[in-house]
């Protein structure tokens, strides 16, 4: 199968700007060059904070079905902007008919967070094969078991509320175990409880910034097979909030988001001098400039890795998990799956 992995430009030097030459996209600072790239190895550009676009680089990326979206400083997102919606309509429709289908919203919330809850799982025993003491080992597969009985709870659930709820519950039991897969120091990467807006300290600051990319990624992924990632089964609708890629990125979360953080921090490849603590936005914790470059970095090589898809019988670089999820949810919104297979890390 060929294959064309195109990369994600990300811009986020304070001030910079995104200026098109000729068949060259150009990042500059002050009228002094940083970087420039061939607009067809750019898959995407993500832009941080105050770096900015000019209008002739922009047209020329949207109008190519490259997507520019906008994340503050903490990697939260702002706004997207794309060209003309190109998805068959008959698609979207399906996508609403199915909302309107309590069985079928219960049945495709119900895979995502069983996805969720068993690649949850996989992260708690591995951390358990590699805990540094057995309290932690013990720990991390006393959660891993009640997260099987959450599991198999959820797979017979016959209400939305309760799947729902039961993927509250894995999360706190998940997160309450986390701590124990970090082996460096306390004092630098505390963690206690999962907090997001705003996050309040180094380690929810990397799960936020990871999850704002992996979010970003699967919103792209909906746009391109041609679903609203507005439109979701799982999450909530509500204004501006991208509810299926929400949902699409449950199944992500724990295998590519948490266990890059995990080894950016156990491998020291963050530090405590990445992140910044700013007092007037009530104690919140973030990542700095360096911060975020290491974690982009980082996120980019990722990307690059090959897994095993289930139902594909090969190898795939996990770049394109998102898209090859979303074709399968378009699929089975369309009738042509009898049910949505959600991904599950071996």
């Amino acid at each position: 199968m060929a294959r064309m992995l195109l990369n994600t430009l990300y811009v986020q030097t304070d001030g910079a700007v995104v200026r098109l030459d000729h068949d060259v996209l150009r990042v500059e600072l002050d009228g002094e060059r940083l970087l420039q790239v061939p607009v067809q190895q750019i898959g995407s550009v993500v832009l941080f904070g105050s770096a900015h676009m000019t209008a002739p680089a922009m047209h020329r990326c949207v109008s190519e079905n490259r997507e520019v979206t906008f994340l503050d400083y903490s990697g939260r997102f702002r706004c997207r902007v794309v060209g003309p919606t190109s998805g068959n309509v008959l698609l979207r429709r399906a996508q609403h008919v199915a909302l309107s289908d309590a069985s079928k919203t219960l049945d495709v919330a119900r895979q995502f967070v069983m996805a969720k809850i068993r690649n949850s799982r996989h992260v708690l025993m591995r951390g358990a094969r590699d805990a540094k003491s057995q309290e932690a080992a013990d720990s991390l597969r006393t959660a891993a078991s009640c997260l099987a009985t959450t599991l198999s709870q959820t797979e017979i659930a016959h209400a939305l509320d309760y799947v729902r709820g039961s993927e509250g519950e894995a999360a706190r039991m998940y997160f309450g175990a986390f701590p124990h897969m970090i082996t460096a120091r306390p004092a630098d990467f505390a963690f206690a409880l999962r907090t997001r807006r705003p996050p309040r300290d180094r380690v929810n600051a990397l799960l936020s910034f990871v999850y704002a990319l992996l979010c970003s990624d699967c919103a792209a992924a909906c746009e391109t097979v041609g679903l609203d990632p507005q439109v979701g089964y799982l999450h909530c609708l509500r204004s501006g909030r991208p509810a299926l890629a929400l949902d699409l990125a449950e199944e992500f979360r724990a295998g590519l988001a948490d266990r890059l953080v995990l080894t950016l921090i156990n491998r020291g490849q963050v530090k405590p001098s990445d992140f910044d603590t700013r007092p007037r936005e009530d104690g919140a914790v973030m990542l700095n400039e360096d911060g975020r470059r290491a974690v982009l970095s980082a996120y980019q090589a990722k990307k690059r890795e090959e897994v095993k898809h289930p139902l594909l019988k090969g190898t795939v670089p996990i770049a394109l998990l998102p898209q090859i999820q979303a074709r399968l949810l378009a699929r089975t919104l369309r009738g042509d799956l009898e049910r949505y297979h959600a991904f599950r890390w071996a």
